[in-house]
């Protein structure tokens, strides 16, 4: 009998044909969920397989808020929203908000879904990364999402987990236009990392701009300091 670990193995590994093979098996597993509470439509999607996520859809997997809003289904998303609107600030399983989820996978019609019911653009998730939906946007270099979020009311400056900055992200990226944005609505560019971070500790979005060798942000940012 095929079981959720081996699932979860063959998700991991890309192996879409596995997956088949599974699923055929039990059709239920589309709806296993991980120990933490992570389904594996969400977890495809963690790991980048497209596949494996279309396949579990078309194989009957239930699509939840967070889910709707990883995989970039505006039209779940909407579903859902008007059903129940309160959902647009809880957390999944995980700890992510919906509008976290939509802006680290770059979905901006499911973001623009989210702000317009109300989904705030400062909740960071209630993990250890404690990131908010800039945060996640920034690092997926998603520049129409993070500039929604900004005008959405989104902190410029929220610190995640080890003091990591919006711009330091952008920075690190080497995204010229998101620094920019950043720096147009008040990002701090004296703004550290901890001093007790393992990697990257006591440093600005100067130094992570030069550890990138982006030499056009590392001039924008002196021009500031």
């Amino acid at each position: 009998m095929a079981t959720v670990n081996e699932l979860v193995d063959a998700i991991k590994n890309n192996n879409l044909a596995q997956v088949e093979t599974l699923i055929t098996q039990d059709p239920t597993l589309a709806n296993a969920r991980t120990p933490d509470g992570v389904s594996m439509v969400l977890l495809a999607q963690y790991y980048g397989r497209a596949e494996i996520v279309k396949f579990l859809v078309q194989h009957n997997a239930q699509i939840d808020l967070y889910e709707a809003a990883a995989i970039g289904d505006a039209e779940r998303a909407a579903g859902w929203l008007a059903m129940r609107p309160n959902l647009a600030n809880t957390f999944s399983p995980d700890g992510y908000t919906p509008l976290g989820l939509a802006s680290f996978f770059g979905h901006l019609d499911v973001v623009n879904t989210l702000l317009m019911y109300h989904a705030d653009p400062n909740i960071a998730s209630n993990n250890a990364l404690h990131v908010a939906p800039l945060n996640s946007a920034v690092a997926g270099n998603h520049y129409a999402i993070a500039a929604k979020l900004v005008e959405a009311g989104a902190d410029v400056n929220h610190k995640q987990a080890d003091g990591f900055t919006p711009l330091m992200g952008a920075a690190q990226n080497g995204n010229l236009q998101m620094v920019q944005l950043l720096l147009d609505h008040g990002a701090d560019v004296n703004a550290r990392t901890d001093k007790n971070t393992s990697q990257f500790a006591d440093m600005t979005a100067l130094d992570f701009a030069r550890h990138a060798g982006a030499n056009e942000i590392v001039a924008l940012l002196e021009s500031k300091m």
